[in-house]
């Protein structure tokens, strides 16, 4: 053999090992931010399935636990340190960390609308810069969240209202006169039942997960918002992805998404189920509906400018409908 034959051999031999090491599986911990029976949870266990079962050699990915095992406002944190690699979990919960993430409950289009304007690209730079993880993808598209209320309300004045509230909508029932009060998931039955709060802030499903419709009396429309659920990955370990599994791992994402087509006829069907249930709708008028819905945006999108003045005009310029 010739020194130049040699060397090509030599060559070859290298490439075949690294594209052998380079296809060895990988696996995945990942984390949900949500209970396992829950709405918010199906999608990704679905999800984890078909990568388990079409990434044998690929990919893997093993779900360490849930809200039982860590807190959901601790995921953000465990992302970026790399104790997990990816989660099932939304912005709201790391906002603490890229207070930008919250334009993704207030888009007004969709996830492919996102991907093909910048939208995408922007967020999940900045998710890369502040908190060294990875917006993979949405895995929840046009839900919309509700006021529910046991006391009827006809107009977008809700004052007198003691609400059960989270921080990415506490401002807007500021905004309409309501009373926001912070009152775990897990006592809001009780809450409910004592009078404690007259009502609460949740999406259009979901409601019966923790049996709060026995305690409900009223939905409101129109709703507001669009509820996020996403998938995060910590960026370390998506730079150490080849690109082999980086494709696999996108094309699982994209079907991820594509279910998301399924959200309007789900809130459609559970609305059926909540007036079967005795909930009643409220329909604001034309007007005070157009009035709602702008204070929830505009105080949406303050928070954001507040928090985040440098990316929250182009934030807002790609994810809202220029109201």
């Amino acid at each position: 053999m010739t020194p130049k034959t040699a060397k090509i051999a030599a060559g070859a031999l290298f490439a075949l090992f690294a594209c052998g090491a380079q296809a060895a599986e990988i696996t995945l911990k990942a984390v949900t931010a949500f209970g396992q029976d829950t709405f918010f949870n199906q999608r990704f266990k679905a999800f984890v399935e078909k990568v388990n079962t079409e990434g044998k050699g690929i990919m893997k990915i093993q779900v360490i636990g849930g809200p039982e095992s860590m807190p959901p406002f601790e995921v953000g944190n465990a992302l970026r340190a790399g104790v997990v690699d990816i989660a099932n979990s939304t912005g709201v919960f790391h906002a603490n960390m890229v207070p930008e993430a919250l334009a993704m409950t207030l888009a007004e289009k969709s996830m492919a609308e996102l991907r093909a304007n910048g939208g995408y690209a922007l967020l999940d730079e900045i998710h890369r810069q502040k908190a060294n993880m990875v917006w993979l993808g949405r895995v929840s598209d046009g839900l919309q969240y509700h006021v529910y209320s046991n006391k009827p309300v006809s107009s977008s004045d809700l004052s007198g209202l003691k609400l059960r509230s989270v921080p990415v909508y506490r401002s807007f029932f500021q905004a309409v006169g309501a009373t926001p009060l912070q009152v775990p998931p897990g006592e809001v039955y009780t809450a409910l039942e004592r009078g404690v709060v007259d009502g609460y802030g949740w999406p259009s499903i979901g409601v019966f997960d923790l049996g709060w419709q026995e305690k409900t009396k009223f939905r409101v429309e129109p709703g507001f918002y669009n509820v996020e659920v996403s998938l995060f990955m910590n960026q370390n370990t998506w730079k150490k992805l080849d690109a082999a599994q980086r494709a696999f791992l996108e094309k699982q994402v994209a079907w991820a998404e594509s279910q998301n087509a399924n959200d309007l006829k789900v809130a459609e069907e559970e609305k059926a189920r909540q007036a079967k249930a005795g909930i009643q709708t409220i329909n604001l008028p034309g007007e005070q509906a157009a009035i709602f819905r702008a204070k929830a945006y505009d105080a949406g999108w303050k928070g954001i400018e507040q928090a985040a003045p440098q990316n929250a005009p182009k934030l807002k310029a790609l994810f809202s409908n220029g109201r």
